[in-house]
């Protein structure tokens, strides 16, 4: 029986507004030709289809997301991926670069002058809600019970907040809540953070996930805009702001977060490293990983190519093609090559005699024959030439390749291109 007594969703009013902009320096060349969330991530999906999918679970149905940075291929993934939404049944799917909307200046100032400048479109959806979202990180959560707290406290913002060891939170924005959860005070990378009444081991990191009244958001852009030597940031200027003159909340993270019967553990990640990325991607192949890509309650949606199946062949001792605790996603041919603990975007070939091990290998790549690869992520579109050896010689990896500080390799096309000739 229907409860009529119950609140209707509160996404139902709410827009989403991704921050899709940033360039993802510490990516290095993974993010030359793209921007951090549109890079790839677990075989077939970009890191902002895991915020976008978020919002179309949770019930939000308007949607908008701010691109700037080597926007060429997020733009096309958003067209290609996410066109399904309709004006007719009050729908929207909203592309924003910068554009000159509001002034001279070609790009945006900062996070939140991203969204002042696009103050008319927001205003048209009529949403009553705003949810600002960062569009890099990983992670599975719904939005509607964030915005039930803001709701119900009353609050000017409600901060979405991880709970992090009290010493790790010294690379992020803290919240000082007292008892209630109600921020007192907003410190930019503390060097001593406070820790939380509670939990005093523990310090509340904020996400980059913000919930406004529309029209009190839209005020405090304004007021930002006209307030000299502002960087126009959420996390700088507007927070802290409204925690001195109004009233901030902080949302835990683990009371929204969303987890399959086989996820034990609130799962959030940034993944904007070579080593984080390489990391979360590898353990997807855990036999039960932290995160659950194949939780069917809370989909994560994305472009879906129409490709093949994958297809292994050949059986031959020495030449079998095989794949051990890995994930192989469509138009895979694995040919006589022997891959373990790896995975494998669309469309990669790997050639007879080769050898994969802890590989993060993106879409359409060439792994040539007798090539041996070891903890290693290859850039799309790459082609390794038959019998090169990557990850077993450091002195090689690092003169030819960007190799971590723990040990990962990374590979891209040009840095293949000057090994052939300069070798």
């Amino acid at each position: 029986m229907a409860d009529f007594g119950a609140p209707s969703p509160l996404a139902r009013d709410a827009m989403a507004y991704v921050l899709a902009g940033g360039r993802g320096t510490r990516l290095m060349e993974l993010t030359d030709r793209r921007a951090k969330p549109a890079v790839f991530f677990g075989g077939k999906s970009r890191i902002i289809d895991f915020a976008l999918s978020n919002a179309i679970n949770s019930g939000i149905r308007r949607i908008s997301v701010a691109t700037q940075y080597q926007a060429h291929s997020l733009i096309r993934h958003l067209h290609r991926g996410w066109n399904f939404l309709r004006p007719e049944r009050n729908e929207s799917f909203d592309v924003l670069p910068a554009s000159q909307r509001m002034g001279d200046e070609l790009w945006y100032a900062g996070t939140a002058d991203a969204v002042y400048q696009n103050t008319d479109i927001i205003l048209d959806s009529g949403a009553k809600y705003i949810v600002v979202l960062a569009g890099d990180h990983i992670y599975k959560m719904d939005y509607e019970v964030m915005l039930r707290q803001h709701v119900d406290t009353g609050a000017d913002v409600t901060v979405g907040c991880l709970e992090v060891p009290r010493m790790e939170a010294v690379g992020f924005g803290v919240m000082h809540v007292d008892g209630r959860d109600q921020i007192i005070d907003f410190v930019e990378k503390p060097k001593d953070p406070p820790g939380i009444p509670d939990k005093p081991d523990l310090a509340l990191a904020s996400m980059g996930i913000y919930v406004f009244e529309t029209r009190f958001l839209m005020d405090q852009l304004r007021r930002d805009a006209a307030t000299e030597g502002s960087s126009r940031d959420f996390g700088k200027d507007i927070i802290p702001h409204i925690v001195k003159n109004g009233t901030a909340w902080a949302h835990r993270f683990a009371r929204s977060c969303v987890r399959s019967a086989k996820e034990e553990v609130a799962y959030w990640r940034d993944v904007g490293t070579i080593d984080a990325y390489w990391k979360a991607n590898i353990d997807l192949t855990d036999i039960v990983p932290q995160l659950d890509l194949y939780d069917r309650d809370w989909p994560i949606w994305t472009y879906a190519e129409i490709n093949p199946p994958a297809k292994f062949v050949h059986d031959l001792d020495g030449r079998r093609g095989s794949a051990i605790s890995s994930l192989v996603s469509g138009d895979c041919i694995i040919s006589g090559a022997s891959v373990h603990r790896t995975l494998l975007s669309t469309g990669a070939r790997v050639h007879s005699y080769s050898v994969l091990n802890d590989a993060v290998v993106l879409p359409r790549c060439t792994i040539g024959r007798g090539a041996r690869l070891n903890k290693v992520v290859v850039d799309s579109n790459v082609t390794i030439p038959d019998g090169l050896v990557i990850g077993e010689d450091p002195e090689f990896d690092a003169k030819w390749f960007r190799r971590t500080d723990e040990d990962v390799v990374l590979i891209t096309q040009p840095m293949i291109d000057n090994y052939l000739a300069n070798k």
